[in-house]
C-alpha cells in the first residue's frame, strides 16, 4: 500500500498551534509518517522544541512513524552542533542539506526534498550513503521522477499537496518586508501563519514569501496524478502542512491512493476547502510550475 506522509510544518506557528496540530494529526489523520523538526530558521526551534518528545510520543502511539527534519541550509557552527546531537538520537532523520548528509553518511536516513536529486548518479551516491528513501524535488516532471523511482532500489518520495518550497536564502525577505532586519527580526513571519504573498506589478499573486524562504503562492494538487506516479514506483506521497484542514486533505488523498475516491471528486473536495488560492501543477506535468492544467494526468 501506498504511504501517506505530513511534512514538516514550513511556517512559523505558534508552540501552541504546533502542539494541537500534531495531537490531531495522531489521532485523526490516515497519514503513515509524520516529519518534525525546523527546516527553515533555527532562530524559530527553541520556542518549540521542548514539545518534540511529547509530540512525538503522541504520533507513535497512534501507529504512525516520526521522522526529524533538519535545516535546508546549514550556515552557524551552532546550527551544525545541533544537528550533529539530533544524528545521535532515536528518530530517523531526514537530511536536508549536505552537511547532514555528511554526517549520517554510513546510517539509516532519508535523503529531504531539499536535496538536489536530479540524476541517477546523485541517487546512487546517496543510497550508497544510507538513504533508505529519497525525496523527489519539486521541480521535476512526472517523467523524470518515473525514471528516478524506477531506478531507486529504496523507497521514492514525492510532495504531493501544499505550497511548494522554490528557494532558501542568507537573507531574510520577512524581515525586510516589515522594514528589519534578520539579526533583529521580531520573529515577524509568526504574522503570516501561512506565508507573505508577493503580487505581480499587476496585482496578481505570485509567490510566497516565509522567512529566508521563497514559495509558489498556489498549492500543489497533484490528485490525477496519483495513479500514474504510484504505477511508475513513487511508493510515499507527501502532504505539506497548510493553514487549511489537513485532516480532510489526508482523507482526501488516501482515498484517491485507495481508489476509492475519483481523483475528480477529491479535487473538488480539496477546492472547498482552500479556496481562494489557486492550484498549480505545471511542474510534475513539464510546464512552468505556476501553471494549472485540468486536463488527465497523461494529457498533452
Amino acid at each position: 500500500m501506498s504511504a501517506l506522509t505530513l511534512g514538516p510544518i514550513l511556517f512559523n506557528w505558534t508552540p501552541e498551534r504546533r502542539r494541537d496540530f500534531y495531537f490531531r494529526i495522531a489521532d485523526e489523520a490516515p497519514v503513515d509518517c509524520v516529519y518534525l523538526g525546523e527546516v527553515v530558521c533555527s532562530k524559530r526551534e527553541p520556542s518549540f522544541v521542548d514539545d518534540l518528545p511529547v509530540i512525538a510520543k503522541r504520533l507513535r502511539a497512534a501507529g504512525k512513524q516520526v521522522a526529524l527534519s533538519t535545516l535546508a541550509l546549514v550556515t552557524t557552527d551552532r546550527e551544525m552542533e545541533a544537528i550533529r546531537e539530533n544524528c545521535g538520537g532515536d528518530m530517523m532523520i531526514e537530511a536536508n542539506d549536505v552537511a547532514s548528509i555528511r554526517l549520517l553518511a554510513g546510517a539509516r536516513h532519508i535523503a529531504g526534498p531539499f536535496i538536489n536529486v536530479f540524476n541517477e548518479a546523485t541517487l546512487d551516491f546517496l543510497v550508497r550513503g544510507g538513504a533508505v528513501r529519497v525525496n523527489m524535488p519539486v521541480e521535476l516532471s512526472a517523467a523524470a521522477i518515473a525514471t528516478l523511482a524506477r531506478h531507486n532500489p529504496v523507497e521514492t518520495e514525492a510532495m504531493v499537496f501544499g505550497r511548494q518550497p522554490l528557494s532558501i536564502s542568507m537573507r531574510c525577505y520577512h524581515a525586510r518586508a516589515y522594514g528589519l532586519t534578520k539579526d533583529a527580526c521580531q520573529f515577524v513571519c509568526e504574522l503570516d501563519p501561512d506565508g507573505l504573498y508577493a503580487d505581480q506589478l499587476d496585482g496578481k499573486r505570485l509567490l510566497t514569501v516565509n522567512g529566508t524562504q521563497t514559495m509558489s503562492h498556489g498549492y500543489a494538487a497533484l490528485l490525477s496524478e496519483l495513479d500514474d506516479l504510484q504505477s511508475a514506483g513513487v511508493t510515499h506521497f507527501r502532504l505539506s502542512p497548510q493553514t487549511t484542514d489537513m485532516v480532510r486533505v489526508a482523507e482526501l488523498y488516501r482515498g484517491v491512493l485507495d481508489r476509492r475516491i475519483a481523483a475528480e471528486e477529491a479535487l473538488a473536495g480539496l477546492r472547498a476547502l482552500v479556496e481562494p488560492t489557486p492550484f498549480v501543477n505545471g511542474y510534475i506535468r513539464g510546464r512552468e510550475g505556476m501553471s494549472w492544467s485540468e486536463a488527465a494526468a497523461g494529457a498533452p
